[in-house]
């Protein structure tokens, strides 16, 4: 009979079978509204001056840490720009709301890093047309 150590006891299965490689496959998320890191820092931040505003009692110990965490990596700070660059991803039918979000996100540089990273946009849209979407976008980001 064979010991195991106690920290390699193997893992469970995932339980949904969603995976964003070459062929996205969200699952019960496919189709729903994806948020970049920007636009998910506007809606909280909004939330919280409303709250605070009303005097709601806001004592949560996971909020701080994610706005921090929204604060230090949200590209884009500015509502304007957040808002232009939606409509930069929109004008691309092409692309799944999840594909949109995490270019919003990652603001990648160059279209092969960005079809290395979302491995799902190699046969939705040309190199050329990533490219200039990305120099676009990247064009919007602010300190």
């Amino acid at each position: 009979m064979s010991r195991q150590d106690p920290t390699s006891r193997s893992r469970p299965p995932p339980e949904g079978e969603e995976e964003a490689t070459s062929v996205l496959n969200l699952g019960e998320f496919q189709n729903v509204d994806a948020l970049t890191l920007s636009e998910a820092s506007l809606v909280i931040n909004a939330v919280l001056a409303k709250r605070t505003k009303e005097g709601k009692n806001m004592n949560n110990e996971l909020l701080p840490r994610t706005v921090n965490y929204l604060d230090t990596f949200a590209r884009f700070k500015k509502k304007e720009n957040v808002e232009a660059v939606e409509r930069l991803l929109n004008a691309h039918p092409e692309l799944a709301k999840f594909e949109k979000a995490q270019l919003g996100s990652l603001c990648c540089e160059k279209a092969d890093e960005a079809k290395t990273v979302i491995p799902s946009l190699a046969d939705k849209i040309t190199d050329e047309d990533l490219q200039e979407l990305l120099d676009e976008i990247g064009k919007l980001m602010t300190d």
